[in-house]
């Protein structure tokens, strides 16, 4: 008894059918990616899904993602005195 949901792709296989087809259904999953609930008597019991290495660290993961545009150098050198200006202008007004 084998059931398919596409909402969010997973698979339901009975403990039985799982026993019978364990190697294969564990190269199904490594494939597709598709996840398997293993039910025993109609209860959930276990899942199978595929195994994904995270990265050990987050440094370089978006690497030759983002592109800089401009120079980040030539924003102006008293931009926060600037901003302090404005700001005091703005409470003066208020």
């Amino acid at each position: 008894m084998t059931t398919l949901t596409t909402r969010s792709e997973v698979r339901t296989i009975t403990s039985t059918e799982f026993r019978a087809k364990c190697l294969a259904l564990i190269d199904e999953v490594a494939e597709t990616g598709v996840e398997i609930v293993i039910t025993k008597r109609g209860n959930p019991v276990a899942r199978l899904s595929a195994y994904r290495e995270r990265p050990k660290t987050l440094y370089g993961k978006y690497r030759g993602q983002f592109k800089i545009c401009g120079d980040l150098g030539s924003l102006e050198e008293d931009w926060e005195a600037e901003f302090d200006q404005k700001w005091e202008e703005r409470l003066a007004t208020d």
